[in-house]
C-alpha cells in the first residue's frame, strides 16, 4: 500500500520536529487509549479473570509472528528488555574455550556486555568487526569484513540488522549462509529495524531475534519480544516462573508443581509476562504496523529522503548508500572542516530532534514526518 502522512494518528505538536524515532517512538493515540483502558482495570481487580493472564499474551505472540513471517507463534517469547533476550540465548549456547563470537564495532551495549562476560567465564574470543573508513562503498566493505571473519572457530554471530548509530544494513541472508557453513549461531538484535524494515524469519533464518518494543514496534517502554528457533526448543529459561511451566492455566492445580517447561519459546517468557498494561499496548502498536506494513513504511521514508539529502552529499557530508542502510534510520557524517558544536546549536535553534551517536548525526524519520521537515533539517547543514 502507498502511505500518506500518518501524523494524525499521533499526538505530536508542530514543534519540535521529531526526526528521532530510533530514540523512542512517539505514542500512537490508539496505543495510549489501550494503555489507559487497561490501567483502569486494576481499580476493579475482580474484573481481571484467570484467562486474562494468558489471552492478551497470545494475541501479542500472533501479531509479532505475523510481522516477522513466522508461522508458529509459540516461537515468540515476551521479554522485559533486549539484554534479557540476548542473555537467554547466551545461557543456552554450549560454549567451549576458544570459541569465537563476532560482534560489530560500537554495536549497542545490550548486545555486547553479555558476550564480553564469556571471555572470562568461558574463555571465548570476541572478534569485533570494525567499520571501514568513510568511502562510497563503506557499507559493502563492512559487510564483507563480517563474512571474512566467519571461520570454523566461529560459534556465534551476534549483530544487529541495522547499526543503531548510523543505520548501516547487514546482509543477513548471506551472513546466515556463511554461519551455517561452520555451524555457528546467528543472533540478531532487531530493535532498530523490525517494524520499520521488512524482516522475514523464512528468509534470514536466525536462531534468535530479539527486539525492544518501544521504538519501531510502537509499544511502551519496558517490554519486548523475541523469536527463538529450534536450537533453543529445550533450553533453560533465565526466569523460572510459574507461568512458563506446563499446566499454569489451571490456577486451582498450581499447588501441584509441574517441573516441565512449556514448549518452544514460551518457556522463555519473563515472570509477570501477562503485564496487563504493556502487553496490550505493544500488541496494539504491532496491529497498526501490520496495517501500514514495514514495506509501506520504508517506501514512505524513501520518498522523504529522495532528492532531499542530495545537497548534503554535494557539500561533502557522508550518508551511506541506500543499498546498505535503512530509509528509516541513517547517519550523517561531517566533513573534517565542519564543527559539530555549531551544527548542534543550529539544529537545536530550529527545534529539530535528532540523536548524536558516535561520530554520526542520527536521523530517523517515520510516517508522521513530512518532506518539508527533512528539508528544514538539511537547511541547517548548508
Amino acid at each position: 500500500m502507498t502511505l500518506s502522512n500518518q501524523k494524525h494518528l499521533f499526538d505530536l505538536p508542530e514543534n519540535p520536529i521529531y526526526l528521532n524515532g530510533a530514540y523512542m517512538s512517539p505514542q500512537l493515540k490508539s496505543v495510549e487509549q489501550v494503555g489507559i483502558n487497561h490501567l483502569k482495570k486494576k481499580s476493579q481487580p475482580f474484573s481481571i479473570t484467570e484467562i486474562d493472564f494468558f489471552s492478551e499474551k497470545e494475541v501479542l505472540r500472533e501479531r509479532f509472528a505475523q510481522l516477522i513471517h513466522e508461522e508458529d507463534a509459540q516461537r515468540i517469547a515476551i521479554i522485559p528488555s533486549v539484554s534479557f533476550g540476548i542473555a537467554t540465548a547466551v545461557r543456552n549456547i554450549p560454549f567451549e574455550e576458544g570459541d569465537e563470537i563476532i560482534v560489530l564495532q560500537e554495536q549497542f551495549p545490550s548486545n555486547y556486555y553479555i558476550w564480553q562476560e564469556l571471555v572470562k567465564d568461558k574463555k571465548v574470543v570476541i572478534k569485533q568487526i570494525d567499520a571501514p573508513e568513510i568511502s562510497e562503498i563503506r557499507g559493502q566493505l563492512w559487510n564483507q569484513r563480517v563474512l571474512e571473519a566467519i571461520s570454523p572457530r566461529t560459534k556465534c554471530v551476534a549483530i544487529p540488522h541495522v547499526h543503531w548509530a548510523d543505520g548501516t544494513k547487514f546482509d543477513l541472508k548471506t551472513i546466515r549462509e556463511y554461519s551455517n557453513d561452520v555451524g555457528a549461531y546467528l543472533i540478531i538484535d532487531g530493535t532498530q529495524s523490525v517494524g520499520a524494515l521488512p524482516f522475514s524469519i523464512k528468509e534470514f533464518k536466525p536462531d534468535a531475534l530479539v527486539c525492544g518494543g518501544y521504538k519501531w514496534l510502537m509499544g511502551a517502554y519496558g517490554l519486548g519480544v523475541a523469536y527463538y528457533g529450534e536450537k533453543f526448543d529445550h533450553g533453560t529459561p533465565l526466569d523460572n516462573n510459574w507461568m512458563n511451566h506446563e499446566g499454569a492455566e489451571n490456577f486451582s492445580n498450581l499447588v501441584n508443581y509441574n517441573h516441565n517447561f512449556k514448549a518452544k519459546a514460551v518457556r522463555y517468557d519473563v515472570g509477570e509476562s501477562s503485564n496487563f498494561i504493556l502487553v496490550p499496548m505493544l500488541s496494539e502498536g504491532i496491529k497498526q504496523l501490520l496495517n501500514w506494513t514495514p514495506e509501506g513504511i520504508q517506501s514512505y521514508c524513501r520518498q522523504l529522503n529522495q532528492d532531499t539529502l542530495a545537497p548534503l552529499k554535494s557539500e561533502g557530508y557522508f550518508i551511506e548508500d541506500s543499498a546498505f542502510r535503512g530509509d528509516h534510520l541513517f547517519g550523517i557524517y561531517l566533513p573534517s572542516h565542519q564543527s559539530i558544536h555549531s551544527l548542534k546549536l543550529k539544529i537545536s535553534e530550529m527545534k529539530i530532534s535528532v540523536s548524536y551517536r558516535g561520530n554520526a548525526i542520527r536521523v530517523s524519520p517515520n510516517v508522521y514526518n513530512s518532506k518539508e521537515e527533512l528539508e528544514k533539517l538539511v537547511s541547517c547543514f548548508i
